[in-house]
């Protein structure tokens, strides 16, 4: 076995380490996350790693169609954050605040921003 030979399978081996530990990480913050928004940021970062194992597994077989593969995934999960992110702002409500005196300060700081927004552009 070659000195390069040796050291891209080291480093697919560390990748895939890599990947994996963050992979538990992340279904960690999809099954704990307070919120809805770290929810959805978590299933991004899913997504991404999800290109890592593809993108990883590809070089070790040296099958590179699955850089295509890996590339289609990206596009339909940067599609996919941008609905829920759309979902949340559409449909937001106030039960990711722990109490209700969170809600009623985070909902006076939207309306004082508003407020601001609405005297800077008369």
């Amino acid at each position: 076995m070659s000195y390069p030979t040796s050291f891209l399978e080291v480093a697919i081996l560390l990748s895939l380490v890599i990947l994996t530990v963050s992979f538990l990480l992340i279904a960690w913050r999809i099954i704990i996350g307070p919120s809805l928004a770290d929810r959805i940021m978590a299933l991004d970062m899913l997504v991404a790693v999800g290109l890592g194992f593809i993108a990883v597994i590809g070089v070790k077989t040296g099958f590179y169609l699955y850089i295509d593969i890996a590339i289609a995934l990206g596009l339909i999960g940067f599609l996919a954050t941008v609905a829920f992110a759309r979902f949340v702002l559409s449909h937001g409500d106030d039960s990711e605040f722990a109490d209700e005196e969170d809600a009623a300060e985070a909902r006076a700081k939207a309306d004082e921003a508003l407020q601001e927004a609405g005297g800077q552009s008369s």
